[in-house]
C-alpha cells in the first residue's frame, strides 16, 4: 500500500454512491484519506444526545446536517428554513421561522454544533430557531486553547483524563459515513504504512514547539485514547499546513526578489508638485505609504507590497502618485519613452471609475492614460480634444501599448491576456486584491520579461493572521488615517416597524440636494413556482415600489450585473452628474463607486451580507465631508443577526470589524477557504496570531538556509502539494 495509490486499488468493493461521495469530498488516494480528519469526537460517557433531548429544555447538540430545505407554513405562508440534525442516537428536526436564507447556508453532511430550545411534544419535538456553529469543533471546545504560548505551542498536557470509547465523527457526504471512514483508516493503520512516512516538519521545529511526529499525529487524530492526544494532533496539522503554505510563498518571494527591476527615477520635487495638485491635502498616512513605496523603487529588486487601507482612506491617490513617478521615468539608456504602469481592477465599473479619477489627477500633466476592458479601449487625451478621452479599436490600442506610447494602462482581466504586451512594464498595481486569486497575482507580476514592482491594494479589512498567511510573500503597509474633515458614518439598524425613519432621512438628504443608494440582495423577484420561500427584496421590484409609494417625486434608477455594459455606464454617468436621486442596486456598487454627493445608503436584507461586505457598502457614502448615514434593514432578527449587526454599528473601523468577523464566523467563511485551498483545520488555526507568526518565522529562516529545499525532501513534497492547493502552479 502506497500513499498515492487510488482508493479503488485497496477498497475494490466501493459502491457507486460511495465513490461519488468520496469524489465530492475530494478523497481520491490513500494520502487524501489519511488527511481527511475528524471534525469532532463523541464518547460513550454521559453527554447530551438527540435521544436525550426533552421538550421545553435548552440543549447543545453535535451532529450532522441532513436535508436542508425551505418551505412555507400552510396558513400564514410564513417562510421556514428547516433541516434534520443526526447523531448516533437519532435525529431531530430544526426549524428557523422567517429566516429562509439559513437553509442556503447549510449543506447535507455538514458537521455542526447546535444550541437552542426544544419545542413540540411527544415524538414530534424540534429545535426552534437554534444557533448553529459551522466550525469543526469538539464537544469540549478545546480549540480555543490553540497555541497560547509561542515558545511552547503545545505545552504539557494538564489533567490527562482517559475517555473511554472516544469515537471520531468525520465530515460526511450522502453515501459515505463516519463508520466507513473509521474502518478504512483502521485498515491502513494495520499495514503500519503511517510509521514510515517522511515528516515534512523538520525535527528541530517539532522539538522546539513540542509537536508530535507525523506518524504519531495521524494515530492521535484518527484514533485518540485521550482527548489531549486529539488536541495535540490538530495543533500539529494546523501548524504543518500554515508552515508549508508559508514556505511556498517565501520561495516565490525569493524567486521574484532575485530578479532585477527596471530603475525608477525618483524626482521628489516633481512628485511634491503632482501631489499638491490633488483636490485635497494628502494625509500623513498617505505620505508615509508613498515614502515606503519610493524606498522600494530605489532598490534593485522588485517591490512586493500589500497596501491595506479602510474604505475612503485614499489608496487611489497613492496609486496615482507612485504611478506618476514611474510614468515620468526614462528607461535606462534611453533619451525618449517612459516606463509603463498597469492597474488591474476586478470589475468594469471600478476600472472606468479609476480611469476617470486618473484623468482628473493627470489633466494638467501630459501623460497618456489608457483603459482596456472586455468591451472597449479608450485613450486620454483625445487627439481632437485634449480634455476628453477617445475610443480606440482593440488592435490599435494593443499596438500603442506594445510600442510604449501609453505609459499608464488601467483595466480588468483583459490586462492579463497574452495578446496585450508592454514595452517597458515597470509597475503592476492590483486593486481589491482579495477579488483575485494568488495565481492571478503571479501571472500579472511575471507578465513582462523583467519583474515589475508590485503593489496590491485592498479596502476589505483583513485580520492580521489572514494577511500574514494568504499574503505571506508581501510586505504589509497599513493606511490607518482618513482624509481631513471626514465624519464617521451614522449607522443604525432598523426593524420593519421603523423603516419610515430611514425614508424620512432620505427625504431630508434629497431636499439638501444629496443622493442616496438603496441596496437589495437580488435582481429579480423569484418565480413563485420555483422559489417560494426566499423573501429577499429585489432591485427591480423595490425600485418600482419606491417610485410609486415612497418617493414619487424622486428620479430613481437601477443598477445590477445583468445590465449591458453601455446601460451600466450610462446609469453611473447620470448618477455622478446628479441627474439620478436614488440608485437602487445590488452589491455591484460594493467596490470603487465614488460619488461624493451620495450621503445616505439603505441596505435591505442586511443579514444576508458579510460584515466586510456591509462595511464596503457603507463606504459608498464616506466620499465627502458631508455627514453620511447608513441604515441596515434586516428581514429577520435572530440572535446571530443581532450580534453581527451590533458589531457593524459599533466597530470603530474596518480592521476591528474584520477581527470580529474572524472570531464569529471563522476564517474559512471570511476569506473563502475553497478559493485559497486552505483546509478547515488550518482556517480555524488562523484565529491565533501566535501560530501564524511562529510558522512564518520558521519558514523564513528555513528558506534563507535552504531555498530549494535540497536538505528537506519531505517538506519539498508537502510544499508542492500546497502549491497545487493554493492554485499557484
Amino acid at each position: 500500500m502506497m500513499l498515492d495509490d487510488t482508493l479503488e486499488k485497496h477498497f475494490p468493493r466501493l459502491k457507486p454512491e460511495q465513490k461519488h461521495a468520496l469524489a465530492k469530498l475530494r478523497i481520491r488516494s490513500i494520502r487524501d484519506l489519511l488527511y481527511h480528519f475528524p471534525a469532532r469526537y463523541e464518547n460513550s460517557g454521559p453527554t447530551e444526545t438527540i435521544a436525550s433531548a426533552k421538550s421545553g429544555t435548552e440543549v447543545t447538540l453535535y451532529g450532522t446536517v441532513r436535508k436542508p430545505d425551505i418551505r412555507k407554513t400552510w396558513k400564514s405562508r410564513r417562510p421556514i428554513a428547516e433541516a434534520w440534525l443526526e447523531d448516533a442516537s437519532g435525529k431531530i428536526k430544526m426549524m428557523w421561522f422567517s429566516q429562509p436564507y439559513i437553509a442556503k447556508t447549510l449543506h447535507d453532511g455538514m458537521v455542526v454544533k447546535v444550541s437552542g430550545h426544544v419545542g413540540g411534544t411527544g415524538t414530534k419535538i424540534y429545535l426552534a430557531n437554534p444557533e448553529i456553529d459551522k466550525s469543526p469543533v469538539m464537544p469540549e471546545e478545546v480549540q480555543n486553547s490553540i497555541f497560547k504560548n509561542q515558545d511552547a505551542l503545545l505545552g504539557d498536557a494538564q489533567g490527562d483524563i482517559l475517555i473511554p470509547g472516544l469515537t471520531p465523527i468525520y465530515p460526511e457526504s450522502r453515501g459515505i459515513s463516519s463508520l466507513w471512514f473509521m474502518h478504512a483508516i483502521r485498515k491502513i493503520f494495520e499495514t503500519n504504512m503511517h510509521e514510515n512516512l517522511g515528516d515534512p516538519i523538520p525535527s528541530k521545529i517539532l522539538m522546539h514547539y513540542n509537536l508530535p511526529s507525523l506518524s504519531a499525529a495521524l494515530v492521535f487524530i484518527h484514533a485518540p485514547r485521550r482527548l489531549q492526544d486529539a488536541i495535540a494532533a490538530r495543533k500539529r496539522f494546523a501548524f504543518e499546513e500554515v508552515f508549508a503554505l508559508q514556505v511556498a510563498l517565501q520561495q516565490r518571494r525569493h524567486a521574484l526578489l532575485a530578479k532585477s527591476a527596471l530603475t525608477v527615477v525618483v524626482d521628489r520635487d516633481a512628485l511634491a508638485t503632482f501631489i499638491a495638485s490633488f483636490p485635497f491635502p494628502a494625509t500623513r498616512a498617505q505620505m508615509r505609504a508613498i515614502d515606503v513605496i519610493i524606498a522600494d523603487f530605489e532598490k534593485e529588486h522588485p517591490m512586493l507590497r500589500l497596501l491595506e487601507g479602510d474604505v475612503g482612506s485614499g489608496k487611489t491617490a497613492i496609486a496615482a502618485a507612485t504611478a506618476y513617478l514611474v510614468a515620468t521615468s526614462l528607461p535606462k539608456g534611453r533619451i525618449a519613452g517612459t516606463l509603463q504602469v498597469a492597474y488591474l481592477c476586478p470589475t468594469e465599473i471600478l476600472a472606468k471609475q479609476h480611469f476617470s479619477t486618473f484623468v482628473s489627477y493627470f489633466k494638467n500633466h501630459p501623460i497618456p492614460i489608457g483603459l482596456i476592458t472586455g468591451n472597449e479601449c479608450r485613450r486620454f487625451p483625445s487627439r481632437v480634444r485634449y480634455e476628453e478621452s477617445t475610443k480606440l479599436p482593440r488592435a490599435a490600442f494593443r499596438k500603442m501599448v506594445a510600442n510604449g506610447e501609453i505609459p499608464i494602462v488601467i483595466g480588468t482581466h483583459a490586462l492579463i491576456e497574452k495578446s496585450l504586451s508592454f514595452k517597458y512594464f515597470a509597475y503592476a498595481i492590483i486593486d481589491e486584491q482579495h477579488r483575485f486569486g494568488i495565481a492571478h497575482r503571479q501571472k500579472f507580476a511575471t507578465k513582462g520579461t523583467v519583474a515589475p514592482h508590485l503593489l496590491s491594494m485592498t479596502a476589505t479589512p483583513i485580520p492580521r493572521t489572514l494577511a500574514l498567511t494568504i499574503y505571506g510573500d508581501l510586505d504589509l503597509t497599513l493606511l490607518d488615517e482618513m482624509p481631513a474633515g471626514r465624519k464617521p458614518v451614522i449607522t443604525e439598524v432598523l426593524g420593519p416597524e421603523k423603516r419610515n425613519r430611514a425614508y424620512e432621512r432620505v427625504r431630508t438628504e434629497l431636499a439638501k440636494g444629496r443622493q442616496a443608494y438603496v441596496i437589495c440582495p437580488r435582481i429579480d423577484e423569484p418565480d413563485p413556482a420555483k422559489e417560494l420561500a426566499l423573501q429577499a427584496k429585489s432591485v427591480k421590484a423595490e425600485a418600482e415600489r419606491l417610485r410609486k409609494d415612497v418617493f414619487p417625486d424622486a428620479t430613481i434608477a437601477i443598477l445590477h450585473s445583468k445590465m449591458r455594459p453601455a446601460e451600466k455606464e450610462e446609469t453611473m454617468r447620470e448618477f455622478e452628474k446628479g441627474k439620478i436621486n436614488i440608485l437602487v442596486a445590488t452589491s455591484v456598487v460594493e467596490v470603487g463607486v465614488n460619488v461624493p454627493n451620495a450621503t445616505i445608503i439603505l441596505i435591505e436584507g442586511a443579514e444576508r451580507f458579510g460584515l466586510a461586505q456591509l462595511h464596503q457598502l457603507r463606504g459608498r457614502v464616506i466620499r465627502s465631508t458631508h455627514q453620511a448615514y447608513c441604515f441596515a434593514l434586516p428581514e429577520s432578527f435572530g440572535q446571530i443577526t443581532r450580534d453581527r449587526l451590533k458589531a457593524f454599528t459599533t466597530a470603530k473601523n474596518g480592521f476591528e470589524l474584520a477581527e470580529y468577523d474572524l472570531a464569529l464566523r471563522g476564517a474559512g467563511e471570511l476569506a473563502g477557504g475553497k478559493q485559497w485551498g486552505v483546509s478547515d483545520i488550518a482556517m480555524e488555526a488562523l484565529k491565533n496570531i501566535k501560530l501564524v507568526e511562529a510558522a512564518r518565522a520558521e519558514a523564513v529562516r528555513l528558506i534563507d538556509d535552504d531555498l530549494k529545499l535540497k536538505y528537506h525532501p519531505d517538506l519539498a513534497l508537502r510544499v508542492s502539494s500546497a502549491d497545487r492547493e493554493m492554485h499557484l502552479e
